[in-house]
C-alpha cells in the first residue's frame, strides 16, 4: 500500500489499522509532516529509526488526540497543565517525567525517565490518533539530518517505500518544528524553539524561560543533535552579499533580484512556513552549487528559523 494517499476518512482508517498492525505512516501536523508508529510498539518505533537512519538515543514526540489525555501518559504539574489548555492543541511540546514503567516506550524516550507530548493542532493528525486508539510516536517524516519535509511529496522523495502509507493532507501551516519545554526542572527549559514563541511562554507563566542548546552528544528531546535539517549543498547563513555560485534566499524588502524570499514583506510566520521548502527547493537547483540564506531576526518566531539554519549550515 506504501504511497500518497487523499487524507480522507477512509484513508485514515487505513492508515490506524497500518499503525495497529506494527507499520509506519506519515502524516500531516501543523508543523511538519511526522513518521508515525504506536508509541507501545518497539518493534515498529524501531523500524523509526531505521527508516530515517535516526541515532537511537534521539527520544521521539508521543502525539495525543485532546489535551485531557496529557495526565494519563505524563506527569504533569500545573504550569504544564495551564499551558497545554492555553496553546493545545498546537506546535508546543513538553518534557515531563515518565508515569509509566512501562519497557514498551523505553525506545520512544531513549531509554530517559521523561517522555516529550504534544497535542497537534490539525485535523488529520488528531483523526489518526483517535482511530488508532494510542498515541503516536512521530519525528520528522525525512531521512535524519536532512530537510524536514512540510508536503506529502517531500516526505516521498526523502523516504519512499520505507513508509507503509503517506497520508497527503496539503502543505503544512507553521512550516518548522514545535517548541520544545522542559518542565522537569522548577525553572522552564527552552531545548528547542518552535511555532509557540518563547515571549508567549513568558507571558503565560509570569517568569523567565531560559534557553538551552542541551547535549548534542546525549539528547533530551528531539532537534537537540548539532547537524540538523541539513541541505546536501555547502551553506551560509546571514549573508547580505551571496556568491555567484551561491542560490541566495532573502528576507525582507532588500533583495529585490532574489531568485527566493522567504517574506518579501519580512513577516516571521510566513518565513517559517516557507523555510524548509525553499531550502529543499535550492538544494535541488542544478544551477548553483552552494546555498545562503539573509539574516533573520532573532526573535519571535524567528528564534525557530535560526536554529534550524544554524544547525543546517554546520
Amino acid at each position: 500500500m506504501s504511497g500518497i494517499f487523499k487524507a480522507d476518512m477512509d484513508n485514515i482508517k487505513r492508515a490506524g489499522t497500518i499503525i495497529n498492525g506494527g507499520g509506519l505512516v506519515a502524516f500531516p501536523t501543523e508543523t511538519v509532516y511526522g513518521l508515525g508508529a504506536s508509541v507501545y510498539d518497539r518493534h515498529a518505533v524501531a523500524a523509526i529509526f531505521e527508516a530515517k537512519g535516526r541515532p537511537a538515543f534521539n527520544p521521539l514526540i508521543s502525539h495525543i488526540s485532546i489535551p485531557e489525555m496529557l495526565g494519563e501518559y505524563a506527569a504533569a504539574d500545573s504550569r504544564a497543565e495551564y499551558l497545554a489548555k492555553k496553546f493545545w492543541p498546537g506546535p508546543l511540546t513538553f518534557v515531563l517525567p515518565r508515569v509509566e514503567d512501562d519497557p514498551s516506550i523505553d525506545l520512544v524516550c531513549a531509554g530517559l525517565n521523561t517522555i516529550t507530548v504534544r497535542c497537534p493542532d490539525h485535523p488529520v493528525a488528531r483523526a489518526l490518533i483517535n482511530v488508532a486508539g494510542v498515541p503516536i510516536a512521530a519525528p520528522s517524516a525525512n531521512r535524519s539530518q536532512t530537510i524536514s519535509p512540510t508536503t506529502a511529496e517531500a516526505v516521498f522523495e526523502s523516504l519512499g517505500e520505507r513508509v507503509d502509507m503517506i497520508l497527503d493532507g496539503g502543505p503544512c501551516e507553521v512550516g518548522v518544528e514545535s517548541t520544545i519545554l522542559d518542565l522537569t526542572t522548577p525553572k522552564p527549559v527552552l531545548l528547542r524553539a518552535g511555532g509557540v514563541t518563547r515571549e508567549q511562554l513568558e507571558e503565560a507563566l509570569n517568569e523567565p524561560v531560559y534557553i538551552s542548546d542541551g547535549n548534542p552528544d546525549k539528547p533530551t528531546s528531539p532537534g537537540q543533535l548539532l547537524k540538523h535539517y541539513a541541505p546536501s549543498k555547502k551553506f551560509r547563513i546571514n549573508v547580505t552579499e551571496p556568491a555567484a555560485d551561491e542560490l541566495f534566499i532573502a528576507f525582507g524588502a532588500g533583495y529585490p533580484d532574489a531568485l527566493m524570499n522567504l517574506s518579501p514583506s519580512g513577516n516571521l510566520r510566513e518565513a517559517a512556513a516557507n523555510l524548509f521548502a525553499f531550502m529543499r527547493e535550492a538544494d535541488k537547483n542544478p544551477h548553483y552549487a552552494k546555498m545562503a540564506m539573509a539574516p533573520i531576526p532573532n526573535e519571535g518566531v524567528g528564534l525557530a528559523i535560526n536554529d534550524r539554519i544554524r544547525r543546517a549550515s554546520r
